[in-house]
């Protein structure tokens, strides 16, 4: 079975004559992903922690951004060492052993495909919030996120499990059909919603607006409208992240593989797993209240650093600030 997926990976990733041809592209991959590691794990703990302190976001949407930001964690924990060492072990001139490779592939596999769902879960709730409005409540209960996140999770871990069992051939097509279904899906749901959001503002322009509970409803579609557009841009820097490695995956699966093929391959890898990195930003450049708490959190740990003398622990539960 090792051997099976080892004949089946080398045409995406180098063999061992190819190995020194490639070395420009292994050491920018390997400093990169090096890099990367630190970012990925730093920001997404930062954002994690100021999407729990945040209340002014739904607990629905809360869920499914703190499910998408654990993925792109464990990205940093997990697939970007094992993505490094598998480049620091092709850069010694030795091929990387075969457990290395589905370790590599079942983490990819694992974390990148719960990004991908999760995403697209997330971009299907900002459509129903946009599409209900009223009935959003009503409709998508805490309970039944939780059970889609769960989901996304169980599919990850299952398609996973094929690449150990051997079922490489399997596990692509699943993740090429589920994947082709996913996209058209979202590019739906966001020409719906920028329908939607052209209907209600031309709705709303149209009225003379007097009472208070308009106003309110106004406000409150402000909103919503604020975090849709945020949660539209991880979208498109998810597919710019994402459609590189499809692409060279379907290249190489109807032409063959060569070292050029291999060496946009190892790039695209490194692209997906910089996905993770870039969605914190994205949430911090996009969403105000996200942004906001970030900002405070950060603001809070350089003046600890800055002014030790100032925070005195007076118990290990608490901190309490005394002006000198």
């Amino acid at each position: 079975m090792n051997e099976l997926f080892c004949n089946k990976s080398s045409q995406y990733f180098p063999i061992y004559a190819e190995l020194a041809d490639l070395r420009s592209t292994l050491i920018a991959n390997c400093v990169f992903n090096n890099c990367l590691t630190y970012t990925t794990i730093m920001l997404n703990i930062v954002t994690i922690y100021a999407i729990h302190k945040t209340s002014t976001i739904a607990k629905t949407l809360k869920t499914l951004l703190l499910s998408l930001a654990c993925s792109d964690v464990a990205v940093g924990v997990f697939t970007h060492p094992l993505y490094t060492f598998f480049l620091v072990k092709c850069l010694q001139l030795e091929n990387p052993a075969c457990k290395t490779q589905q370790m590599l592939m079942i983490s990819s596999s694992l974390f990148s495909v719960a990004s991908f769902f999760g995403v697209v879960a997330v971009s299907v709730d900002r459509f129903l919030a946009v599409h209900l409005h009223l009935r959003y409540q009503e409709l998508v209960t805490q309970r039944r996120v939780v059970i889609v996140v769960a989901g996304v999770w169980v599919f990850s871990a299952s398609l996973s499990l094929l690449v150990l069992w051997g079922l490489v051939n399997t596990r692509a097509l699943i993740i090429t059909v589920s994947a082709s279904f996913s996209f058209i899906m979202t590019c739906m749901v966001y020409i719906r919603i920028y329908l939607s959001v052209r209907r209600h503002r031309s709705h709303i322009q149209s009225m003379k607006i007097r009472d208070e509970a308009r106003c309110d409803e106004m406000k409150n579609f402000a909103v919503l409208i604020k975090s849709t557009v945020g949660i539209f841009y991880v979208y498109l820097v998810f597919l710019s992240c994402y459609l590189p490695v499809v692409i060279c995956t379907a290249v190489i699966r109807i032409y063959g593989s060569n070292s050029v093929l291999k060496r946009l391959y190892l790039f695209s890898l490194t692209l997906v797993y910089l996905n993770s990195s870039l969605n914190p930003v994205i949430y911090c450049w996009k969403m105000r209240h996200i942004r906001h708490a970030i900002m405070d959190i950060l603001w809070k740990v350089s003046q600890r650093r800055n002014h030790p003398s100032r925070v005195i622990y007076n118990r290990p539960s608490s901190v309490v600030h005394v002006d000198n």
